[in-house]
């Protein structure tokens, strides 16, 4: 009797789970959720869905074959070999996040297969090496708070879909991120660098940039010319380095993309000249005693008392806290910047 109550309640769900996976059929779908790991958790209401995540494993288990999402976070698997996902070739999403995962325990091709793969989560891991032969299919890939200090040569050959790359907290130098490393990510669009142990801007990276992360570093100069190579950038994070006046040429940030700029906790005295489509501007806890609206308005003093609202510099945000700087707000900096609806002092 309990059998045939639990085989009832397999087949009501079976209705749902089907018309929302119209691509499955009734013999999939039993197959699936009859092959789930008895270390894990398969909804029937999702059968594309296998939880393996807080169980303790110290191996993948063997992986029902319509699996699309696997979730395998906070166990103690410190080996990917080729056999791990022999039948789950249609796996979209691994999650391996908090495991003990080595370079030397990831098997060559171990993923090889995974042709449809999208999303590949292995942050928190003892990786030492950015992974090899990872499928052309990626998306996304996150590879933070591992020990990488490495990034070989062509390892990203073939990834022209990867649009994220996340590689903060790790112990990458400035001789591991070049343009012979990065070769191949024609489509790039985010790259988290921060917290590594770097001192210099990273050279070589892809034009499809958008936002570049590099918080928690210790560069203390950008040069002139570097974002002519970078005419996307839209986000830049550049807070807790050592970047001091000196370091920051007077048209450094001259970019017609850039609107959300963050150099907090550095060492500037001055505020940087900054172009007239940026949004937000993060200057907090610096060493900044002043601020001169005339001198960084982008706007020359002769058009400020003509120009439109709707061709006035377009900062709306900025932060200044943490300075030496005393109210009352300069009146020259609000004539300037019309639009600013908040300021931190």
């Amino acid at each position: 009797m309990a059998l045939l109550l639990a085989l009832s309640s397999v087949l009501l769900l079976v209705g749902p789970a089907l018309a929302q996976r119209p691509d499955m059929s009734y013999e999939d779908y039993m197959a699936q959720v009859q092959a789930c790991p008895k270390e894990c958790r398969c909804p029937p209401s999702f059968p594309n869905a296998v939880y393996c995540d807080n169980k303790a494993l110290k191996r993948i288990p063997t992986i029902p074959p319509h699996t699309w999402y696997l979730y395998l976070q906070n166990n103690l698997i410190d080996v990917l070999s080729t056999d791990a996902f022999r039948n789950a070739t249609q796996l979209r999403w691994i999650n391996l996040n908090r495991n003990r995962i080595t370079s030397e325990g990831m098997e060559e091709g171990a993923l090889a297969t995974m042709l449809r793969l999208v999303h590949l989560y292995m942050d928190d891991n003892l990786l030492s090496s950015v992974p090899a032969n990872l499928p052309s299919s990626l998306e996304q890939l996150r590879l933070s708070r591992n020990r990488i200090s490495k990034i070989p040569a062509g390892v990203f050959s073939g990834l022209d879909r990867l649009t994220l790359l996340e590689l903060q907290g790790n112990k990458l130098q400035d001789d591991a991120v070049t343009e012979v490393s990065l070769k191949g990510l024609s489509n790039l669009v985010q790259i988290n660098l921060a917290k590594n142990q770097l001192t210099t801007m990273p050279l070589g990276l892809p034009i499809t940039i958008t936002q570049l992360f590099l918080d928690n570093n210790a560069i203390e100069k950008i040069p002139a010319d570097y974002f002519k190579g970078l005419p996307k950038v839209a986000f830049l994070r550049l807070n807790r380095n050592k970047l001091g006046n000196g370091g920051l040429p007077k048209n450094v940030f001259n970019m017609s993309s850039i609107l959300d700029l963050q150099l907090s906790h550095n060492q500037l005295t001055q505020v940087p000249m900054i172009p007239s489509g940026l949004e937000h501007l993060h200057l907090d806890h610096n060493q900044i005693k002043s601020v001169n609206g005339s001198d960084i308005c982008p706007v020359s003093a002769d058009a400020l008392e003509g120009y439109a609202t709707e061709t006035a510099p377009k900062l709306r945000y900025l932060r200044l806290d943490g300075n030496e700087i005393k109210p009352p707000i300069p009146r020259d900096l609000m004539v300037c910047f019309r639009l600013l609806r908040s300021i931190v002092i």
